[in-house]
């Protein structure tokens, strides 16, 4: 009687191993990353899930011009920092202390009835502007940061939302978000290569 009974535990046991050895293979099946070409996969929510082939197409379109829109505003930002290190640049006067431009001595002279106000050096101006090319990160500005990291907000949202895209693994999203990197690329890429050869 014993014996029946550790017969019966042996073999309920190994009924328990291979169901769990059958789910556990079960589940690594279905967790296999495959792409797929259903038309009806939905994208970011339940709520967009494309019913038809025209729907479907209307979403690999958008998908297209999302990709385009996340170079372009890459593109943006590239232009954006030239113009801003441009600007810090340029914002850097000095003063010529003790020094009366022409137009003043002009303005105190009586017996001055005409004059150029154009000198051997050019135009004399109280204040000059002097361009210094540095490497050193440009000081902080709510005018220009804030603007920066809002188009960066606007970039990593784009960037997460075709991520989202293509790791639904279907076919015609992947594609869709290729080429749109590639349409826009094709399109602003020279702006960006632009700003990055310059620094």
């Amino acid at each position: 009687m014993d014996m029946d009974m550790g017969t019966s535990d042996m073999s309920g046991m190994s009924d328990m191993s291979g169901m769990d050895h059958s789910s556990s293979s079960s589940s690594s099946m279905s967790m296999a990353m495959v792409f797929v070409n259903n038309h009806d996969t939905p994208l970011f929510s339940n709520a967009w899930t494309p019913s038809s082939s025209g729907t479907y197409a209307g979403t690999c379109i958008f998908l297209i011009a999302l990709a385009i829109i996340g170079r372009c505003l890459v593109a943006f930002k590239a232009i954006m920092e030239q113009r801003w290190t441009a600007a810090h640049l340029n914002r850097r006067y000095v003063a010529v202390a003790g020094k009366t431009p022409e137009a003043g001595r002009i303005d105190f002279d009586p017996d001055a009835k005409t004059a150029s106000l154009v000198t051997p050096q050019g135009v004399e101006e109280t204040v000059k502007v002097v361009r210094r090319v540095t490497n050193e990160p440009l000081p902080w500005r709510f005018s220009v940061d804030l603007p920066r990291a809002l188009i960066y907000l606007c970039i990593t949202g784009v960037s997460y939302l075709l991520m989202l895209a293509v790791m639904t693994m279907n076919v015609g999203y992947f594609c869709s978000v290729l080429g749109g990197a590639f349409l826009g690329e094709l399109a602003v890429g020279r702006y960006i290569q632009w700003n990055e050869h310059d620094h």
